[in-house]
């Protein structure tokens, strides 16, 4: 599975606490886009796609969500619900996301920028695309 959950080193004192993200120090990629999801409804799903080439860390900045990740021959499921914990997808990952909790906001880096014939939205094609 070309998945891992990723540790962010948090800096903090009485006034708060601080992330940082750096493209090839603790994001393993050059970063070309930032995106972010919010206002997801509880019942509605995402995803439902992968990417042939693009890496992706995702983040829950607040609330959490539920991903179902496959790699064609297992599938499984991962919590995302802390601010510093990204999540690393690779390439040829199937990705689903579902079960949000009101307020959920996910930020995602990208190792490119969008590109629509990057992404394949049809699972059985996923199966015959990376066979």
């Amino acid at each position: 599975m070309n998945y891992k959950l990723i540790n962010m080193k948090v800096f903090g004192d009485e006034r708060g606490k601080l992330v940082s993200l750096e493209g090839n120090i603790n994001v393993p990629f050059d970063i070309k886009r930032v995106y972010y999801i919010f206002d997801t409804s509880p019942e509605q799903e995402r995803g439902k796609h992968a990417h042939k080439t693009l890496e992706q860390i995702i983040i829950a900045i607040d609330g959490a969500c539920q991903f179902v990740l496959d790699d064609g021959k297992t599938r499984e499921t991962v919590w995302l619900n802390r601010p510093d914990i990204g999540l690393y997808i690779g390439k040829n990952m199937w990705r689903e996301m579902r079960h949000f909790s009101y307020g959920c906001k996910l930020m995602i880096l990208a190792s490119t920028h969008y590109n629509e014939k990057e992404y394949i939205r049809n699972y059985n094609e996923f199966l015959r695309f990376i066979k």
